[in-house]
């Protein structure tokens, strides 16, 4: 066998186990993991800023603690409202303030674009989001 080709059955191989969509690792202990699916029409009022880039609303009817929807400018994402680092209680439900989620228990700011907070061991916990044209299909 030569070279190009077993360079080219490696690349073969890589590229078809990198393509699994079902890759999706959203594990926390702190949060439960809670099976939903659920749909919002970004053309009711209520949902309407989500049509602007940088927007946020806040989506109670799912997760542990109700979900955050952020559009990106480049799509939208889903992150549970629990507070990551904390045990679920009456403080975990963050805040939505500009591009960050703000845990009420002990002030830790997560960016919406990624999920992250400098020096928090575990990022926003992160759902699924389908679109289909203004209708968002977020789920676990």
């Amino acid at each position: 066998m030569t070279m190009k080709k077993f360079i080219l059955i490696l690349l073969t191989f890589y590229l078809i186990g990198a393509c699994e969509k079902d890759n999706f690792n959203n594990r926390n202990p702190f949060i439960p993991n809670y099976g939903f699916s659920e749909t919002i029409n970004m053309n009711l009022p209520s949902y309407s800023q989500l049509l602007y880039p940088s927007n946020a609303i806040y989506f109670p009817n799912a997760g542990a603690r109700g979900v955050i929807i952020f559009n990106t400018g480049s799509g939208y994402v889903a992150f549970d409202a629990a507070c990551p680092n904390q045990n679920i209680s009456d403080c975990s439900t963050m805040l939505i303030n500009g591009i960050m989620a703000v845990c009420s228990c002990d002030g830790a700011q997560y960016n919406l674009f990624t999920g992250q907070s400098p020096g928090q061991e575990y990022p926003m916990k992160q759902y699924r989001v389908d679109q289909n044209g203004n209708v968002l299909r977020i789920y676990n």
